[in-house]
């Protein structure tokens, strides 16, 4: 049934050597890219293994049973076994994302409800930097607009992985199922009637695209310069260090002004243009792919919405799945994988119904 396996065991020997080799390791690239695909390959010999095993002891339950039928039972048992292994085997087999290892961009902008949405978003923020700590994650906030009640009007964070990551461990893909309107409601701190008030703020996840992955023509770029403003240093208000990079062709615009020099400015605006310009070509992609794929769970469009927060009865949703749990406060504080695990198993479900 599963004889593609058979040359994933021929690769896996082969990346085996490589990696056993001092002179592949001079060249860092290459020995990342030989570590991912050797990480990925791993789980699928150790469950082709186990499945093949299982077969054999079915075999033998079953001449054992012909002697004795009450073995039938344990025939029965090892049948259900297999099956289990045989759904896990073919779902490991099934093309993965190409960019699950990535690590990620991920935005937050205040929308619908004014300061108390920047508020939410200042908590979603925080939610996130929870979560990645939880994960041994590093963050990094790239750009951000304060708000006067101390939210964010919008926020960019960059999340990265601590070395290598499991088959389905990194950073984007947990994340990428983060994209899209999150909704809160309660009773603003700026509400004196004590009435529930329903704000949104949008979350987009990019994974974070590396030079190799997007070719960007200098001469696409226009660069603007202007000076920083709102809270900072003494370069505030004092220099051009704020940087505003358009890619012609596409419209889109990246800026930066959270760092001290201009310089630094650019380089963190060129990520974020990366990023985004790797997001339209993974859109493009999905646009020409087959029915199934566009019915996954994945997304980061930030016009569905995905989640609502609900204070008053501590209640967190995901409308997609029809996820629902009475622990938003703990949700909050980072522990965010129930959610998640919820949106994996159901974009796995569709992935192995349709391998099938």
């Amino acid at each position: 049934m599963f004889e593609a396996v058979e040359e994933l065991i021929g690769e896996h020997a082969d990346l085996e050597r490589q990696l056993a080799d001092p002179s592949v390791h001079a060249d860092q690239a290459r020995a990342r890219a030989l570590h991912r695909r050797y990480a990925e390959l791993t789980p699928v010999l150790a469950a082709y293994r186990e499945w093949r095993a299982c077969g054999e002891d079915i075999g033998a339950a079953r001449e054992l049973a012909a002697e004795d039928p009450e073995f039938l039972s344990e025939v029965k048992s090892l049948e259900a076994h297999r099956e289990e292994l045989t759904d896990r085997l073919r779902l490991l087999l099934v093309p993965r994302d190409p960019v699950d290892d990535k690590d990620v961009i991920l935005e937050i902008k205040a929308g619908e409800g004014g300061d108390e949405s920047a508020l939410f978003a200042a908590d979603l923020l925080r939610m996130y930097l929870r979560y990645a700590e939880r994960h041994g994650w590093r963050t990094e906030i790239i750009e951000s607009t304060a708000s006067d009640l101390g939210g964010y009007k919008d926020v960019q964070v960059a999340v990265k992985a601590r070395g290598a990551t499991g088959p389905g461990q990194g950073v984007w893909a947990r994340l990428k199922y983060e994209g899209g309107v999150h909704r809160v409601q309660r009773v603003p701190a700026t509400e004196s009637q004590g009435r529930i008030h329903t704000s949104a703020a949008g979350v987009l996840v990019l994974p974070e695209a590396e030079e190799v992955d997007v070719e960007i023509n200098p001469g696409d770029l226009r660069i603007d310069v202007y000076r920083s403003s709102g809270p900072g240093g003494q370069s505030v208000n004092t220099t051009d260090s704020a940087v505003r990079i358009t890619h012609q062709p596409s419209g889109i615009v990246a800026s930066c002004q959270n760092e001290k020099s201009q310089l630094q400015n650019k380089e963190q605006a060129m990520r974020i243009l990366r990023a985004r310009l790797l997001a339209v070509a993974r859109e493009e992609a999905d646009r020409e792919a087959s029915d199934a794929r566009r019915s996954q769970v994945r997304t980061v469009d930030r016009s569905e919405r995905v989640r609502t927060y609900n204070f008053p009865e501590n209640r967190i949703s995901d409308h997609r799945v029809g996820f629902k749990a009475y622990n938003l406060d703990q949700v909050l504080d980072g522990e965010l994988d129930p959610v998640i695990q919820a949106c994996v198993d159901a974009d796995s479900a569709v992935r192995l119904a349709a391998a099938r």
